[in-house]
């Protein structure tokens, strides 16, 4: 069974820039199916200021904060049906990109860092966090779209 997902992306040349001199705004917007907007740039580290948008989500952080969420609704759903009841999930992820064997840029790691709270009578050993985390990954639907490495840092 094939899934549909669909987003709107959106730019505008300034009427005040020549574009051919690469001196443009980045800054656009993605609208989604819910009628969501959100403002979107290439990042500051790519495209210098004011050329990109500090404020607004850049491709690279849009996968990595995709990785997590999507990671994160996996684990929810698996500890639900384990009988373990998870009161806070919050992840603070961190992307790393390099250069691939071509010399490209591409996102190679993402390192998720989960703090999850946990309440009622069962809570997960740390070998079935440890499982859970694992089997989370396993079936995380980004997570198996992407050759970036994705690593979990739970805390001790």
């Amino acid at each position: 069974m094939a899934h549909e997902y669909a987003a709107t992306v959106s730019w505008k040349r300034g009427s005040d820039e020549p574009f051919i001199d690469n001196k443009y705004s980045r800054g656009h917007s993605w609208v989604f199916d819910g009628g969501v907007t959100v403002p979107a740039s290439s990042s500051p580290l790519s495209v210098r200021l004011p050329f990109s948008r500090a404020d607004a989500v850049d491709p690279e952080e849009a996968l990595v904060a995709a990785l997590s969420s999507c990671h994160m609704l996996t684990f929810l759903y698996l500890a639900a049906k384990q009988g373990f009841v998870i009161d806070t999930y919050d992840d603070e992820p961190v992307g790393i990109m390099t250069k691939n064997a071509r010399g490209k840029l591409f996102m190679s790691r993402v390192t998720l860092r989960p703090r999850i709270a946990f309440s009622g009578p069962k809570h997960p050993n740390p070998a079935e966090l440890a499982q859970l985390h694992h089997h989370a990954h396993e079936e995380c639907y980004i997570a198996n779209s992407v050759l970036t490495e994705v690593t979990i840092e739970t805390p001790h």
